[in-house]
């Protein structure tokens, strides 16, 4: 076995392209590679890859399921959309809870946590 002579520079953009092209890296070997090399994250502005690919039928489901999430989501924060300045809609801050129902929460409490005795 020869040893090489020379160094070779591997500049931040070969770095960026390659760790977009492989999918065998964990995440953390990801993070080191690109801390080391000081290749940031791809562009945030680009969307997301898609977990359905190319299967339609799938990407309906997976949209389904984001509908039915975000739906219970804003019925549990118990708010409409507002819509602000920059037309992006931001969810109403949900109400704080009523002192009678935290005092019949921790009254519930209590007497379970005294039959236990």
């Amino acid at each position: 076995m020869e040893r090489k002579v020379g160094s070779s520079t591997v500049t931040a953009k070969e770095v960026k392209a390659a760790l977009e092209k492989t999918r065998t890296l964990t995440a953390e070997e990801e993070r080191v590679l690109r801390m080391r090399h000081g290749a940031g994250a791809s562009s945030t502005r680009a969307p997301l890859p898609r977990a359905a690919g190319d299967n339609e039928e799938l990407g309906d489901e997976l949209l389904l399921i984001e509908m039915q999430l975000l739906k219970a989501m804003r019925a549990r924060a118990g708010g409409k959309p507002v819509a602000s300045g920059n037309n992006k809609q931001v969810m109403a801050p949900a109400p704080a809870p009523a002192k009678a129902a935290t005092n019949a929460t921790k009254d519930k409490i209590v007497r379970a946590l005294r039959k236990k005795k």
